[in-house]
């Protein structure tokens, strides 16, 4: 286990800001194309904060909610031009996930996907280490403020691939304060909440599961099942907001000592061809197909009913109960009826999306409990078409 990043969690800790050990002098601030952080005045704190610490920063705001390949291209032209020697990333996933990317691309020549691996990526060595990171996270869904990975899509050959992976690509410092979540609104709540719950989940069925692996997810199931739908009925209660962010949090280091499934490579190739798509929305179209594939197997019988019993039916006996646990909280929060036709998806995409997962994200495939094959991937888009 390595998850070398320093943790600030609670409500209120952003004015600690000042206080850290920063890892250069002048901020590459990385924020969405939204505005939510601006009218709700993060950032102008975010900026007091490094202004007290001496730091230096220069805003850069072309982020979208699913980050490209041009949008990575254009952040590290914008650190490099501004002397920026480490990035800050103000925001969700998104902000995140794109800033692990700029901090490699800042410092190194080429192009983004000359990098990568899967499909199209060239797969080369980075020459140097990525630029240091800060997170500061405003959403409680991906993880990515604990981990070393971030996921972008390359607008081009419509692949959506994780980027990173090296150690320096860790945050050195996140800081999780719940009193940032609170303007997301409740659709954006579930849609995030429910992407933290499947990496906890599917690191949990993970082959690659271990004992402490599986301490990390099922504390985080267990805090999504008790608090993901009090803080899409109220967004100010700041005890589920703190809860969802430690279960997101929980998540992220689970996604390091195990891998997610290939849960993870169908919604990309879903949001890779339909970037309106929000991640968590596709994951929550596919989910209950997906988990009852396994279950029809008898992949890990013990490890659903576990996962029944921490989202809170404590007398779980079979392994469907936890599909009874997972569509009970759909349709609590509002988000059972997705519909992939209301992002026009069609049904003859199918067979493309999932050679798409298995081409952009094959090695995911590998985690699953039992083997999934084309036509069982093709099955599950099927089974979850509205």
């Amino acid at each position: 286990m390595y998850v070398p990043t320093r943790f600030i969690f609670g409500s209120g800790r952003l004015k600690e800001l000042h206080q850290q050990k920063l890892p250069g002098k002048k901020a590459m601030v990385a924020i969405s194309n939204g505005k939510s952080v601006q009218e709700n005045g993060t950032l102008d704190r975010t900026l007091s904060e490094l202004r007290k610490a001496g730091i230096e920063s220069a805003v850069f705001s072309g982020i979208g909610s699913n980050p490209t390949k041009s949008a990575v291209m254009e952040g590290a032209k914008f650190a490099r031009d501004n002397g920026c020697d480490f990035i800050l990333a103000l925001g969700g996933g998104s902000v995140m996930d794109a800033s692990k990317a700029i901090a490699m691309m800042a410092v190194n020549d080429g192009d983004l996907w000359d990098y990568v691996g899967g499909k199209t990526g060239k797969t080369l060595p980075l020459k140097n280490d990525p630029l240091p990171i800060v997170c500061i996270t405003t959403t409680a869904g991906t993880g990515s403020e604990a981990d070393q990975w971030g996921v972008v899509t390359n607008e081009e050959t419509h692949e959506k691939i994780g980027v990173g992976g090296y150690d320096s690509s860790f945050p050195v410092l996140s800081i999780i304060d719940p009193e940032l979540m609170v303007s997301v609104p409740p659709k954006f709540t579930a849609y995030q909440g429910f992407d933290a719950l499947f990496h906890a989940t599917e690191s949990y069925v993970s082959a690659f599961a271990s004992h402490m692996s599986d301490m990390y997810a099922l504390t985080a199931i267990e805090n999504v099942g008790k608090y993901l739908l009090r803080a899409v009925k109220g967004g100010n209660d700041i005890k589920a907001r703190e809860g969802m962010a430690f279960a997101n949090t929980l998540s992220g280091v689970a996604m390091t000592i195990s891998v997610t499934t290939a849960e993870h490579s169908l919604e990309h190739a879903m949001s890779a061809y339909h970037p309106e798509l929000p991640h968590g929305a596709g994951l929550i179209m596919i989910s209950k197909a997906f988990y009852e594939f396994f279950i029809e197997k008898h992949a890990c019988d013990e490890r659903f009913i576990r996962m029944a019993q921490a989202l809170g039916m404590k007398d779980a006996s079979k392994p469907s109960d936890f599909i009874t646990m997972l569509v009970k909280l759909q349709e609590d929060c509002g988000v059972s009826d997705l519909k992939m036709s209301d992002y026009n998806i069609t049904s003859d995409e199918f067979d493309k999306l999932a050679l798409n997962a298995r081409e952009t994200m094959g090695g995911l495939f590998q985690a699953n409990p039992c083997e999934m094959t084309h036509e069982d991937c093709v099955a599950v888009f099927r089974k979850s078409y509205r």
